[in-house]
């Protein structure tokens, strides 16, 4: 059709230089024997293709290459092995690894979403509600219970996807008939807890939760099944082994059930259930810490049903990477959602990091966005973290021009699951390592607690290059209802109250579960570690930790209901609303929150003094007052101390200090250029200079005035010759006094202390002459001697010392001159 540019010459293809780089590298470590440059093979090898070469020639060893499985000349390098854990539409997921102590069943539980069409209100207790006798299995039949659960006197070693291996057991009993009405339970699934359960009566049983692994305490969160029930009975369950003192069961809150018939057949998922709820203490203490006992009583819906009851809504590993994989398979969510691993937990667990951001159009847009990081279940019991988290990371990556806008003028970097070993096994506040992560951010420990040290280093790398505006850590708390925070105070007048003003924000724009008057923003020193803390104290102005209740709302139109997935999820959706109103151009919304907090402070200052019995008068200095000292400390939080570290990791911890230390003590200040060096010579010659042009005057005057008063320094020697004998009388006559009291006073230290005093006060006199001195010490200068007397010092002046102390000595200054 085109003749002339068929009849054109095909232009001369010259040699790919990363092809020449490539041989070359194989070369270097052995994979390919030949020539480095790829034209010098082509020569002798022209009957041969460029492509044939890479597939067949044997002087390429290199396993890296990878061609098409139709025998196509197609080839590629091998993606690098495990380096960043992405997913694939046509691969599983990765299973969750597990310590080899635990058995694990191999069915998928898995629940469906839903949110009841009406809202469920707070228990009312009636006052008739029964507290049943804590008999136990002396008393009682056990039907369920785990082997070898590992406790604090053991640590994790190892892990494994399965966890323990061999056949798993059935612990379950076994029914007699179809008449057996007993119910069969189990928790060995993905974030399951329940260690025994006993039945003491036809319809009722006591149930005993596991405590944390390698642990012998927090039993909080709970999550089993039932199988076997009977629709027309009244069940039982009293959990036995709880270790708060306080708990939101007593303010109305009902425990969550799902029923696998009702979801199958009506699509409706987790409600709150159960009747006659009763949070009481156990009386058959063993001499330990105190043990809480919860009882409700439910009637199920259908017989032969399979139930479950958790404390919350679940929130698993596996679905947290079910969500992960929606993301990476989207052609759209993955231009902008960057999924990596941030690291390996202890358990080889991967902790992801997601990297949202809209691609910027220049290098300077890139670096003028400012960064915000957002964290959830640190404490893996608390997983209406991970459903606020969800309903943040829906709108962010929605295509609502808000989140379009917010992807521009940010980057935001997410950690969805910070201890996904926790919640894999079904803790309530520790990871494998026993510990509660919320109270090691300032750890040395790599090993031990690799979530939260690579989270700290990457926060710490990311402020190295940009600001970060605003770090929130999503929590959940089981004493307190809706939703607040809890922020750190800033002591810079310039930023006064200004970390209070996203707070205040949010509470207007979820007025119904955001309750601003529970923020608090006092830190204390039991919080040091603790990621708000520790993210502040590196410079992060606006550090939070979003406390979510397991409860409900008593605000507005949601007042004693429960919270449900859907309101937490909306919740993320307000976080990104009022990140907006925060960082508008446009400050009126942010002054107007700042004149409402000062008004609300005058008035929190004028409550707490009225309780004092005092009146006092805030105009214009109210606002020097310490926020501290108004706020009360957050013991209301649902924290736990610090266990410190355990006792296998003490040493390692002592030898990383010890090696830090001698590192810091081997570091020297590095060289500086002769460049440098040159700058800082003429500085200082120029100090002196200016030093020496500004004494020249002081140091005429001084000269003529010993010119003309040669007696004067004459009789300031022999002034001071007669008073140094006088102090010497003086000082023996007090240690004559003072040896009755057991009191000694050295003569040549007294003699130093004087001489030190009166040629410090001389100096001070002196222009030109500058020394340290006490500014509380005042001087009277009608003491002084007259130049042409010699002083006559009275004996009362030095004291003699008393119970052992030496006295301060105060005397008059000498007008000795001296030679510059």
């Amino acid at each position: 059709m085109f003749p002339a540019l068929e009849k054109e010459p095909k232009p001369k293809t010259l040699p790919d230089p990363y092809e020449d780089f490539m041989y070359h590298h194989l070369q270097y470590y052995g994979y390919f024997k030949g020539p480095t440059c790829l034209s010098t093979v082509r020569r002798p090898l022209e009957a041969v293709s460029r492509d044939s070469l890479k597939l067949s020639s044997p002087l390429v060893k290199s396993r890296q290459l990878l061609h098409d499985d139709l025998g196509e000349v197609n080839p590629r390098l091998r993606e690098p092995r495990d380096l960043f854990a992405f997913f694939s539409g046509s691969g599983p997921l990765g299973a969750p690894r597990w310590p080899i102590e635990c058995e694990v069943i191999k069915e998928n539980i898995h629940h469906i979403e839903w949110v009841p069409p009406h809202p469920e209100y707070f228990y009312q207790p009636t006052g008739n509600e029964k507290i049943p006798e804590i008999v136990g299995e002396e008393k009682g039949t056990v039907v369920y219970q785990l082997d070898s659960v590992p406790t604090g006197d053991s640590c994790f070693i190892s892990s494994r996807v399965g966890g323990k291996r061999g056949i798993i057991k059935e612990l379950a009993v076994t029914l007699q008939g179809p008449e057996d009405n007993t119910l069969l339970f189990e928790s060995r699934f993905e974030s399951g807890n329940l260690q025994k359960a006993v039945r003491v009566d036809t319809y009722e049983y006591e149930l005993t939760l596991r405590t944390d692994l390698y642990t012998s305490k927090h039993t909080q969160w709970f999550y089993f099944r039932v199988q076997n029930t009977r629709k027309d009975a009244t069940y039982r369950f009293t959990i036995v082994n709880l270790l708060k003192s306080k708990s939101l069961y007593t303010l109305g809150m009902k425990p969550l059930m799902y029923s696998q018939l009702d979801a199958s057949t009506h699509s409706i998922g987790w409600r709150r259930e159960g009747k006659e709820i009763k949070y009481f203490r156990n009386n058959t203490d063993d001499g330990q810490q105190p043990l809480y006992c919860l009882t409700w009583t439910i009637q199920f819906p259908h017989d032969q049903d399979t139930c479950f009851f958790a404390h919350f809504y679940p929130y698993t590993y596996t679905d947290l990477q079910c969500f992960l994989l929606s993301v990476a398979n989207s052609p759209v969510q993955s231009q902008f959602c960057k999924l990596r691993t941030l690291c390996r937990s202890l358990a080889g667990n991967t902790v992801y990091l997601l990297t949202i951001t809209n691609p910027a159009r220049t290098p300077q847009e890139a670096a003028a966005k400012k960064a915000v990081v957002l964290t959830a279940r640190v404490h893996p019991g608390e997983s209406n973290g991970s459903w606020i988290m969800k309903g943040f990371l829906d709108f962010i990556l929605s295509n609502s021009p808000d989140a379009q806008l917010l992807r521009d003028i940010f980057i935001f970097k997410v950690v969805p699951m910070l201890n996904p070993d926790g919640v894999i096994v079904g803790n309530y506040r520790c990871s494998l390592a026993g510990r509660d992560l919320n109270r090691h951010y300032k750890t040395i420990l790599k090993e031990s607690f690799p979530c939260i040290w690579h989270t700290r280093n990457m926060i710490k790398r990311l402020l190295e290059e940009r600001e970060v505006l605003l770090y929130c850590d999503f929590h959940g708390h089981s004493r307190k209802n809706n939703i607040f925070l809890y922020g750190c105070s800033n002591n810079d007048r310039n930023f006064w109250l200004h970390e209070r003003v996203f707070p205040l924000m949010l509470s207007k724009n979820a007025p119904d579960k955001f309750s601003f008057h529970s923020c608090n923003f006092k830190v204390q020193k039991c919080k040091e570690g603790t990621g708000r803390v520790v993210m502040w104290r590196m410079g992060i102005l606006n550090s939070y930790t979003m406390e979510s209740t397991f409860g409900g709302s008593t605000l507005g139109n949601k007042r004693d209901t429960h919270f449900t997935t859907e309101d937490l999820t909306s919740l993320g959706y307000h976080v990104c609303d009022t990140l907006l109103d925060f960082c508008d151009p446009d400050r009126t919304k942010f002054m107007q929150c700042l004149a409402e907090l000062k008004e609300l402070l005058q008035q929190e200052i004028h409550k707490k003094f009225k309780e004092f019995g005092q009146d006092m008068d805030l105009e214009g200095s109210w606002s020097d007052i310490s926020l501290s000292d108004i706020e009360s400390s957050t013991s209301g939080s649902d924290s736990s101390l610090s266990d410190g570290l355990p006792v296998h990791l003490l040493n390692i911890a002592n030898e990383l200090s010890q090696k830090k230390k001698m590192y810091k003590k081997k570091k020297r200040k590095p060289l500086q250029s002769r460049k440098q060096r040159n700058k800082q010579y003429q500085k200082n010659n120029l100090m002196k200079e200016s030093k020496l042009a500004e004494d020249a005057p002081e140091r005429a005057g001084f000269a003529s005035t010993l010119q003309k008063q040669p007696a004067f320094f004459k009789n300031s020697e022999n002034a001071s010759s007669s008073m140094m004998k006088n102090e010497k009388q003086r000082v023996n006559e007090s240690q004559l006094n003072g040896r009755d009291r057991g009191t000694s006073l050295d003569s040549s230290n007294m003699t130093t202390l004087i001489l030190t005093k009166n040629k410090e006060r001389m100096q001070r006199e002196k222009p030109g002459f500058t020394v340290s001195y006490s500014p509380k010490r005042s001087t009277n200068p009608s003491q002084e001697p007259a130049p042409d007397m010699k002083p006559n010092w009275a004996r009362d002046r030095y004291p003699a010392t008393k119970r052992g102390r030496t006295a301060t000595t105060v005397c008059p200054s000498l007008h000795i001159y001296t030679y510059p």
